[in-house]
């Protein structure tokens, strides 16, 4: 019964939509998915003290189904419910980037480190995608970025910057970089194309074909169906700790960074609180 009543309190007011992913981004494209989180959190919260909620929120009379229909597949809410778990099927994040970039850059990082091509050396690059990666991370604004909110979800600045460094790093996304011209140099001459095949294929897979050509005439070509950090291609703790270490080093110390490391690691023998206790000490 709780169950019910929390997901009938979240649902009667937390709808997540997506425009603050789409176009001229804010810093709400940061905040628009832990506020869903820290919606559910309250409301198990509140159900857990006996608030009640609505409990026909999706099929009910104007419930999700009559809002957001007309179409909806029941089974993706109902089939496997209690054994089967979608925390299992999260994927992490390798860049600090926007999830429909990932694997587009894993093929770059492939290309660019094999072939040991310059930034300097590229005539064009094509970026072979589904659609919806096309309308959203290459639209007009995404090839000028202002902000870092915009970069880190242009797909072209994105592309530009694993070009020039090799790498995408929280630093890719610094003032400093923003108006490195080396970037701006090369952001023109990429290119997305949307594909029919892709977009069936999408999102059981994550297709990406990134073909770069160089000044000198020479043509490479990349194909990859899972970005790294999908649970079919999944990160390392070697990498993890990597990421970990880049994100947290201008805060923590080395020490800080190993004890919380470790904690992570080792996160099941801990109790909730003593887990939090450990991570805010």
């Amino acid at each position: 019964d709780q169950l019910v009543h929390a997901i009938g309190i979240n649902g009667s007011h937390n709808h997540t939509i997506g425009c603050p992913t789409a176009g001229k981004l804010t810093m709400m494209k940061n905040t628009v998915d832990p506020m869903a989180v820290q919606s559910g959190v309250f409301a198990a919260l509140m159900a857990r003290e006996g608030y009640t909620g609505t409990e026909a929120v999706f099929e009910g009379k104007e419930g999700f189904m009559d809002v957001f229909g007309p179409d909806w597949d029941e089974s993706k809410l109902f089939d496997g419910l209690g054994e089967h778990f979608k925390i299992l099927e999260c994927s992490m994040k390798a860049f600090p980037t926007e999830a429909l970039t990932h694997t587009h850059l894993s093929a770059t990082m492939k290309l660019v480190r094999e072939h040991d091509i310059a930034w300097d050396e590229v005539d064009r690059v094509t970026v072979t995608t589904i659609a919806r990666a096309c309308d959203i991370l290459f639209d007009p604004h995404k090839y000028r970025p202002e902000s870092r909110e915009t970069a880190d979800h242009s797909l072209p600045y994105c592309i530009a910057a694993m070009i020039v460094d090799r790498q995408v790093t929280p630093a890719s996304f610094s003032e400093e970089k923003l108006k490195d011209e080396r970037i701006w140099a090369v952001i023109d001459r990429i290119e997305g194309e949307a594909s029919e095949e892709f977009e069936r294929m999408f999102p059981e897979k994550q297709p990406s074909r990134v073909v770069i050509r160089t000044k000198g005439g020479n043509e490479y070509s990349a194909y990859l169906e899972y970005p790294k950090g999908d649970p079919r291609e999944p990160m390392t703790d070697e990498e993890l700790t990597i990421k970990f270490n880049a994100l947290s080093a201008p805060y923590l110390s080395p020490e800080r960074q190993e004890s919380i490391r470790d904690t992570i690691f080792s996160c099941e023998e801990y109790s909730a609180r003593d887990f939090m206790r450990t991570l805010v000490r």
